[in-house]
């Protein structure tokens, strides 16, 4: 692959650029060998223009968030890696809705919501992502999801550049979303909240958090849930019956606080979560005739 010649054009537009980055470095699970290239853009809505700059030459190409609902391979990923400098990039009030740029992270976006008076997104406090990655699959918590509040979003797709989908055309149910179908790179997202005062969406925020703190292994890497919830059940405690609860393999464990959470205790590998993960669903379709389908996104390289 030829990276240099759309690498300096990726430079001129004001893009940064790291070759053989460590993707361990830049996912949540604390996991990952190299990609060949890392693009940082200076803010979402040029993350379409920088795709098709790469797309031209036929280099894959990966849009990154937060990394955190990713488990890339111990090899690296091949071609480049796309992501928006969150840094620089702020929520905003248009005309009644709260608009944000994909790549800020949902604790960005309800910290604004809640400075703003806006009540609807406390939900979201804590989920560790962006907010296009929570757009992408509707993520949830604690009863409630992206689709109760997202009025409408931007995405760029292969075929029209970026375009505007209404609420009825987004397809949201659970995990799921239009993006997903389509393969569309979420660039912005505007939600329709209710006003409320500040300190009780705060204190509302915060109890979310706590509980969070309580149940979940925050203290690790890990790419949260692991599993999608089978209808039903819940993959945590199927997990746990199968007294699966604290199961290692290499540096990969299963959560001692969540038994649905894997967690990096040190060192873990993207081989030595497969193989955990792998037992877990064969252990769990043994006893239960359940079978666990990740949540969590492998990329990379075989």
């Amino acid at each position: 692959m030829q990276l240099d010649k759309p690498a300096d054009i990726c430079l001129s537009i004001g893009c940064q650029i790291q070759k053989n980055a460590p993707m361990s470095e830049h996912t949540s699970f604390r996991i990952g060998g190299p990609a060949d290239l890392l693009v940082t853009v200076p803010d979402a809505a040029k993350m379409g223009q920088v795709k098709s700059i790469f797309d031209k030459e036929e280099i894959p190409v990966l849009i990154l968030g937060n990394g955190t609902n990713m488990l890339v391979s111990d090899k690296g990923i091949e071609g480049v890696v796309i992501k928006a400098d969150a840094q620089r990039i702020q929520p905003e009030l248009r005309d009644g809705l709260v608009f944000c740029q994909g790549g800020v992270p949902l604790k960005k976006l309800c910290r604004f919501a809640r400075d703003n008076g806006m009540s609807g997104l406390e939900f979201a406090y804590g989920i560790p992502g962006t907010v296009g990655g929570a757009v992408y699959m509707n993520a949830g918590a604690f009863n409630g999801q992206m689709s109760d509040v997202l009025f409408w979003a931007e995405a760029y797709f292969d075929d029209s550049g970026i375009v505007r989908v209404e609420q009825d055309k987004l397809n949201l149910g659970y995990r799921h979303s239009v993006f997903m179908e389509k393969r569309g790179v979420v660039t912005g997202a505007a939600f329709l909240l209710k006003p409320d005062i500040p300190e009780k969406i705060d204190l509302r925020m915060e109890e979310f958090m706590r509980r969070r703190r309580e149940k979940q292994p925050l203290e690790y890497p890990s790419a949260g849930s692991f599993f999608k919830r089978p209808k039903g059940f819940f993959a945590g405690a199927l997990i746990e019956s199968s007294g699966l609860k604290g199961k290692t393999v290499g540096g990969a464990q299963v959560s001692e606080k969540h038994a649905g959470f894997i967690i990096n205790t040190g060192g873990a590998t993207c081989n030595d979560v497969q193989r955990l993960a792998d037992a877990l669903i064969k252990c769990v379709m043994r006893d239960h005739q359940v079978m666990l389908q990740p949540e969590v996104c492998f990329i990379g390289r075989e």
